[in-house]
This record gives structure tokens, C-alpha cells and sequence, in this order.
């Protein structure tokens, strides 16, 4: 780990126009600084700025800090009764100890488990912008099958982003140049020929909330979660459903992927498949196959195609026995 200037920012203004790495958990940047993944000359301490409430919002969603530790969104009451799906994401992650440290900003900005990105040995795009991919030809069990490109085929690696890609969230940040808001599946990037930039956001600029619109009367939701162990291991197939049905029929219904995508992946041709149409086993597996559809496995990836599609039925099933 290389030497670094550290200053804890009094205020949200002070923090934007610091000119340093922002930290708050720490449960991903301290690690990839020890590994020399990340390097940053300066560290800005945000945890003493006031961006750890969760609050209603006037249209009856939901309004989430920056600073909100995983552990405390899981387990707040109105995350538990209107989005399970949010508090399950977020208790399938990590173990009890991160989740009391990580924060719901640091969660979405979450670097990739993938080897060759955290080996500084091997060459990797996303770390040294046009180095190589050193996945591409080696071992590639954990990585993407949905928007990879030549260049990487890193996953991402959040549960809890995935379940707010299917409740449809925005995130709002501020810099230098004031405030701006974006919805999360346009705030993350797929790799392209620029894996390095992993997401909308321009130096200095600071995620100060997310916001959560009110899912439609009656909707259901459930996060399942596929992984090689039962406990703190990354997901290799996950899906997040939300359905609302009416008379047996599906009115609402959103659909989302990790551990398959290169960014927290929502699936709009599964959607597309389940609206309007009767909640049963054939139009679950319709879905699924939508899904995958566009999957481009490689050779240690294949089987990931089949269990996402075992996700995102399942997960519909267990969704609509309850609703």
C-alpha cells in the first residue's frame, strides 16, 4: 500500500471540491489498497456527513442515504414490509460484520471479485486501460455472460444493486457542478472498449441518496441468490422478481440478474414475456429463456446460462405462491 493524505470532510461541499478518494466502509477500497489495485494519493473520510437517514418520500417511496449501512437497510422496518426483496439482497451479502460497516453508496460502487483484476500480476483492461484481458483466455468460471465484451468479462459483484435495479432506482449524486440524478440501470456501464469506466459518475462527484419509487398495490417480491456455499461468497446466478398479479394473471412484473452481468443486470425481454400473461410454469420458463437469451457464455461459463434461467423461475415461483 502506497502512502496517502487523509482529511475527514465537515460537509458535502467540502468533501466534492477535496480532490481525493471518497471513504466511508472502506470494505472494498482498503482491501484493493492493499493489494495496490487502487493506489489514491488522498482518502476523504465522508462518515461524519449527514446522509444515513432512511425517510419516506411524498409519492410513497423511499429515500435512502449514502451513508445507511447494509445492515440497518436490511433490517429497517418500512425495507422489510414494502421492498423484501431489498432486505433479502442485502442479507444473502457478504457476512454480519461488513454489512454493519458497508454503506448503501459504497455498495453500488463495488469493485469486481474477478482474479486478474485483483492480481497485479496478470493484465486486466479495467485496472491498466488497454494492458489485456487476462480472463478472457484463462479461468473464467465466476465471470459474465451478459455484456462482456473483448476487452472484459468482469462481473459486478453487488446482491443488494441488483435488487434495486428491479425496483427501478435512482441515484443521485453532486460535484463541482452542482446536483444530478440518473436511473440505476443507466448509471453503470457495460465495458465496452473502455472497461475503466464503470460507471456515469465524473471525478469528485459524490452519491449522496438513492430514491425508490411505491411498487404498484399488492406486489410481491423475493431475491434468490446461487452460490458455491450457503455464506459470504459471491452470487453465481441471482435474480430479484417483483410481480403484482391480478386475477392470475401478471399486471406488474420486473425482472433482474447478478452474478451473470457485467453491471446489475435487468432483463426487460423477461418482463416483457410475463406481462399480461397467466403466472404458471410455461410463461416462467418463457421468461427465463428471454433472459438468457442474449448470453454469450465462454468455455468455463456455460453452465451459468441454465442456472439463471433455474433463478429466475424459481424465484418467480416463490414470488407468486406468496402474492
Amino acid at each position: 500500500m502506497q502512502t496517502f493524505q487523509y482529511s475527514q470532510a465537515k460537509s458535502i461541499d467540502v468533501a466534492v471540491g477535496a480532490n481525493g478518494k471518497f471513504i466511508a466502509g472502506g470494505t472494498t477500497l482498503v482491501d484493493l489498497m492493499k493489494l495496490n489495485v487502487e493506489k489514491p494519493s488522498a482518502l476523504v473520510d465522508i462518515n461524519g456527513l449527514p446522509l444515513d437517514r432512511v425517510e419516506s418520500t411524498p409519492d410513497g417511496g423511499l429515500k435512502i442515504g449514502a451513508l445507511v449501512r447494509n445492515s440497518d437497510l436490511a433490517w429497517n422496518p418500512d425495507v422489510k414490509q414494502r421492498y423484501p426483496v431489498l432486505s433479502e439482497a442485502l442479507l444473502s451479502g457478504a457476512s454480519p460484520q461488513l454489512r454493519n460497516m458497508a454503506t448503501t453508496g459504497g455498495n453500488l460502487l463495488q469493485r469486481t471479485r474477478c482474479y486478474y483484476f485483483r492480481d497485479t500480476n496478470y493484465k486486466c483492461n479495467k485496472r491498466e486501460p488497454g494492458s489485456g484481458c487476462s480472463a478472457i483466455d484463462g479461468f473464467h468460471r465466476i465471470h459474465a455472460i451478459l455484456g462482456a465484451s473483448d476487452h472484459c468479462i468482469a462481473t459486478h459483484p453487488s446482491d443488494m444493486a441488483v435488487a434495486m435495479m428491479a425496483l427501478e432506482a435512482t441515484v443521485h449524486f453532486r460535484g463541482s457542478k452542482g446536483e444530478r440524478s440518473i436511473a440505476l440501470n443507466d448509471f453503470y456501464l457495460v465495458p465496452g472498449t473502455t472497461p475503466d469506466k464503470e460507471n456515469v459518475l465524473e471525478p469528485g462527484e459524490l452519491i449522496t441518496h438513492v430514491t425508490i419509487p411505491a411498487l404498484p398495490p399488492g406486489s410481491k417480491s423475493h431475491y434468490l441468490k446461487l452460490r458455491d456455499r450457503a455464506s459470504y461468497e459471491f452470487a453465481l446466478a441471482s435474480a430479484a422478481v417483483i410481480i403484482q398479479l391480478s386475477g392470475g394473471k401478471i399486471q406488474h412484473a420486473r425482472v433482474a440478474m447478478g452474478g451473470v452481468g457485467t453491471k446489475p443486470w435487468r432483463s426487460k425481454e423477461a418482463e416483457q414475456a410475463l406481462q399480461g400473461h397467466e403466472a404458471n410454469e410455461h410463461t416462467f420458463r418463457a421468461a427465463a429463456e428471454a433472459a438468457l437469451k442474449p448470453a454469450k457464455p465462454l468455455r468455463d461459463n456455460a453452465f451459468k446460462v441454465e442456472l439463471a434461467k433455474r433463478a429466475v423461475v424459481r424465484a418467480l415461483q416463490v414470488t407468486t405462491q406468496t402474492a
